[in-house]
């Protein structure tokens, strides 16, 4: 099994939905495994807010031997998203027009946009057929996306802890973010580091809205010591967004959270429910019980609304960060979907 870290890069301008354009992108994408003579065999990944085209890194039980998309049977892809730091064009990247970093000048990408620049790599790639799109939260936003945008290429869609348009809730905690990385003086600044002290709060902020008040009670629970600080809760906040510090910057988050509020299927279309009719793939969309900030009613009316969608759900204390989490209930939903598929394809 080969996993291979590559390049695919557009010389061609880029006009993006909000009217700015790029003189060209580049984005990273990872490959594991290899497609049958067919070309047929493929699964792509849509990645979330803060991951990465190398899907190992963050989602490594999904792609293992004896799962269900297992690199000896698939061959599986992702792309870094256009605005991330992660190999793909950025805010951090060198504008060639001007010669220097984009920074603050960086355009404004939605997840059209993304979708866009990923089918370009997909035709450059000669895929004519997915076999399988699957993303969670910001990546199943650009999963949907992308099914509507080009039903004849996906045969299925696997939605898990997402929605078709933003909602006010979630826009707000993006909000309540930005406002942090706002506050760094830094952050007006020109620089690699601007905002990254704004963006540790902001990560804090985002963690409680991905977790849930029983997650926190099973793991950051404090015995009746007389403690008057130095709180487990605290520090695990604190840690959370050092460790984000050090891998991304805060250019690229407020973009990514500013991609996600902008999400809206029914944009420039007739409705949002005539746009999930455009779906074709056989889809399956997941939530999780206690997801506080992408409710199951999110993906209930995804089921009622695509045609030929099913709804399940998993169990966890974890809320969102569940389908991160949950490997084995995850693995059991998907299975089962698949078989599924097989039996109705045979009768």
């Amino acid at each position: 099994m080969i996993k291979q870290d590559s390049i695919f890069h557009n010389t061609d301008e880029f006009v993006l939905e909000s009217g700015g354009e790029l003189p060209g992108f580049q984005l990273k994408y990872t490959t594991y495994g290899q497609l049958n003579k067919d070309r047929d065999n493929v699964v792509w990944v849509c990645h979330p807010l803060t991951g990465s085209s190398d899907f190992t890194a963050w989602w490594n039980n999904f792609f293992v031997e004896g799962s269900p998309f297992d690199p000896k049977n698939y061959f599986i892809i992702s792309a870094n998203v256009l605005g991330g730091c992660y190999g793909s064009t950025g805010p951090l990247s060198i504008n060639h027009v001007t010669g220097k970093k984009y920074f603050h000048d960086f355009p404004q990408v939605t997840n059209r946009d993304v979708v866009r620049a990923f089918d370009l790599l997909r035709s450059h790639l000669h895929l004519h057929k997915i076999h399988t799109l699957i993303g969670g939260s910001l990546g199943g936003q650009q999963a949907l996306e992308w099914a509507i945008e080009q039903p004849e290429v996906f045969e299925h869609l696997i939605l898990i802890a997402s929605n078709a348009f933003h909602s006010p809730w979630g826009i707000a905690f993006n909000e309540a973010q930005r406002m942090a990385i706002e506050a760094d003086l830094s952050w007006k600044e020109n620089d690699e580091r601007a905002g990254l002290n704004g963006m540790k709060a902001a990560r804090a902020i985002g963690m409680i809205s991905y977790r849930t008040y029983e997650g926190f009670e099973k793991t950051q629970f404090e015995k009746p010591d007389g403690k008057l600080e130095g709180f487990r809760a605290a520090s695990y906040l604190q840690y959370q967004g050092l460790k984000l510090a050090n891998r991304f910057n805060a250019y690229t988050y407020w973009l990514l959270t500013k991609m996600m509020d902008s999400h809206q299927v029914g944009r420039g279309r007739e409705s949002v429910e005539a746009a999930l009719q455009k779906v074709k793939a056989n889809t399956l969309a997941i939530g999780i019980e206690s997801d506080i900030l992408f409710p199951v009613s999110e993906q209930k009316f995804l089921a009622k609304n695509i045609p030929n969608a099913s709804f399940k759900t998993i169990d966890s204390l974890f809320g969102h960060d569940g389908f991160l989490l949950e490997f084995d209930q995850l693995n059991d939903i998907v299975n089962g979907f698949l078989r599924e598929e097989v039996m109705v394809s045979r009768f």
